[in-house]
């Protein structure tokens, strides 16, 4: 057991939640003409969300999140592969989670060696799409009909790549028989 408590995944809602309030607090400071309160929520709670943000791997074992670790996977240099089968990998994330930039970098990374094209989506103000894909926690790194949510391993996210390679690669010869 490595003291990880929660799921290593951002909840939409809680996400638009905290948004709405850090502007219900905004607005209510203003509404009382509080305008120096107003000034320090706006600041401190900007900082603190930056520093979350900068600092969260160093700080998700306090917050029960458990360690940021990855497994790297083995992937085979692009001459000793089979000739790679393009496929798409759609990369869901929302504003302020901390977990979407690091399965991002850990995709870019594994675009290199992998040769997919990678689409980002931005979810945050896009609520048509969170509802038609069925998006409750991001990030989701979608191949296909697959998908992994939250925060996935280099390990995991080349195996979900390679199995939509090899989907696509025995797609054609299925469509020919």
């Amino acid at each position: 057991m490595n003291g990880q408590i929660k799921d290593q995944q951002c909840h939409v809602i809680g996400l638009a939640l905290s948004w709405i309030g850090y502007i219900a607090g905004l607005g209510y400071f203003s509404y009382r003409r509080q305008w120096v309160p107003a000034l320090v929520w706006m600041a401190g709670v900007a900082s603190l969300r930056w520093a979350l943000f900068h600092f969260f791997p160093h700080i998700s074992r306090l917050l029960g999140y458990g360690r940021i670790v990855d497994k790297f996977a083995h992937v085979p240099p692009p001459h000793a592969r089979h000739r790679a089968v393009p496929v798409v990998v759609n990369f869901y994330s929302f504003f302020s989670c901390p977990f979407c930039p690091i399965v991002l970098a850990r995709l870019e990374a594994l675009q290199e060696q992998m040769g997919f094209t990678l689409k980002t989506h931005d979810v945050t103000l896009r609520p048509q799409t969170l509802v038609t894909k069925g998006i409750r926690s991001v990030p989701v790194v979608e191949v296909g009909d697959h998908r992994l949510v939250g925060n996935s391993t280099t390990e995991q996210l080349a195996s979900l790549i390679a199995f939509g390679q090899a989907s696509e690669r025995l797609q054609p010869a299925c469509a020919d028989a």
